[in-house]
């Protein structure tokens, strides 16, 4: 849909059948899992801004987590009283990122998130 240029309104199904045609997947064999229109409430009704925020929570999930395997110790009872103090115990007395600033010590990076995602050409 996002290389479509006239802005002309197409049959759903034949567009996505010509779709999955050229790049070898034919439908009676393969059934897509996710439809175009199963995603229509995303641009109808600000839900966008809902998804950001998943992102952005995998994203600080993902770091923080890191911080538990940087410290050789998943378990590390030292950086859990420090996750407790600063994230669950202060959780909105004070700006999320300056909370969760004081538990990790610095802003969260998206590489953890990318390497759990396979996406940081690693690999893995």
């Amino acid at each position: 849909w996002h290389t479509l240029t006239d802005g002309e309104i197409r049959d759903t199904n034949s567009f996505e059948s010509a779709s999955l045609d050229k790049i070898g997947l034919n439908r009676s064999e393969i059934e897509s899992r996710y439809r175009s229109t199963y995603f229509q409430h995303i641009f109808s009704g600000g839900y966008s801004s809902g998804y950001y925020s998943y992102i952005w929570s995998a994203v600080l999930d993902s770091d923080g987590f890191e911080a538990f395997k940087e410290s050789g110790d998943i378990f590390n009872p030292e950086l859990a009283a420090k996750y407790r103090e600063h994230i669950l115990e202060s959780g909105g007395t004070a700006e999320g990122m300056d909370l969760y600033r004081e538990f990790r010590g610095a802003e969260p990076g998206i590489e953890p998130l990318l390497r759990n995602r396979g996406l940081d050409g690693s690999g893995e």
